[in-house]
């Protein structure tokens, strides 16, 4: 269990600058920066619910993660203008797209998979 908290915050400290790095490379689409926030938030997750599979907290992650996507179309004033902050776009986007859905779900995808070769490898 120490090993998969120690995965898990390695990846959110490997992959909060990779994504923030991501939206500076004029080639690389911004779902790409979009998967890897997903990717991020499915560690936070797996930290929280360290003791449940995989699958739940893939389940989870995608949930949240479109939850958070949908709530951009929310334009509550407060809402936007916590938006409009550095760490209120990080953690909350802006501007929704359908788009974004599927490369969190690939983002998902991925790092279920990247999991479940370590957890594996760990036993």
């Amino acid at each position: 269990m120490k090993k998969t908290l120690f995965i898990s915050l390695a990846g959110i400290i490997v992959l909060i600058p990779i994504g923030l790095y991501s939206r500076h490379i004029s080639w690389l689409p911004d779902e790409v920066g979009d998967a890897l926030w997903a990717m991020m938030v499915f560690c936070f997750w797996r930290i929280i619910l360290v003791k449940k599979g995989l699958p739940f907290v893939a389940l989870i992650s995608l949930i949240h993660s479109y939850l958070v996507e949908f709530s951009q179309l929310i334009r509550w004033s407060w809402l936007l203008s916590f938006r409009s902050t550095f760490i209120g776009h990080m953690m909350l986007g802006q501007g929704f797209l359908w788009t974004d859905l599927l490369a969190m779900l690939i983002g998902i995808v991925l790092i279920y998979w990247v999991f479940h070769v370590i957890e594996q490898r760990l036993r």
